[in-house]
């Protein structure tokens, strides 16, 4: 397993990790550490992502990343709809690192409009929705390509959510003693 930290100053993003924050679903923090973490092989799909936005003049703001298993547990209790949450005994490709969690912003760092908010459980916010306006789908078109030539693949029910291709061929990080007392640690 190679977990690799990504921070605001190492690739030009905004880190808005949402679930170490009450500003989620949940209303509740979840995990206490806003520290972002991703597999390595999808580290490398994130930063031709990055390379691919800032040539359109746009960053990312991720909201979520590698996402220890109590965190999983814990959102599954609140919400055990496999739409939107891994039941937690069959595993989060989060839980693998290799699924990444953001939305593009400006360069004054402000959202573009995706037609619903993040962790918004809704048929709006499935790709191909018709219940958004023409500017998030079109923003929603930009996002999906430059992930998917990134090497990303897509979660069909929910537009933030990309993750790497054959995601079940990574293990699920479950002996996390270490990376659990990093992320849970206040910082």
């Amino acid at each position: 397993m190679s977990l690799i930290e990504i921070t605001e100053l190492t690739h030009n993003i905004v880190l808005d990790m949402r679930y170490a924050t009450p500003n989620n679903f949940t209303g509740a923090i979840i995990y206490n550490s806003p520290r972002c973490f991703l597999h390595a092989d999808a580290l490398l799909c994130l930063e031709a992502a990055i390379k691919l936005a800032k040539r359109q003049g746009l960053r990312f703001k991720i909201l979520d990343a590698y996402r220890p298993q109590a965190p999983q547990e814990k959102l599954w209790a609140i919400y055990p709809d496999s739409n939107y949450i891994a039941p937690p005994q069959r595993g989060s490709h989060h839980t693998r690192g290799v699924a990444v969690d953001l939305t593009l912003i400006d360069d004054v760092g402000n959202e573009l409009d995706m037609g619903t908010p993040f962790d918004s459980f809704d048929i709006a916010s499935h790709h191909g929705s018709t219940a958004i306006s023409s500017e998030a789908a079109r923003n929603r078109y930009l996002l999906v390509g430059i992930m998917m030539s990134a090497g990303w693949d897509l979660y069909i029910n929910e537009w933030w959510h990309y993750q790497l291709f054959k995601p079940r061929e990574y293990p699920l990080i479950v002996d996390h003693d270490i990376l659990t007392s990093i992320i849970d640690k206040k910082t």
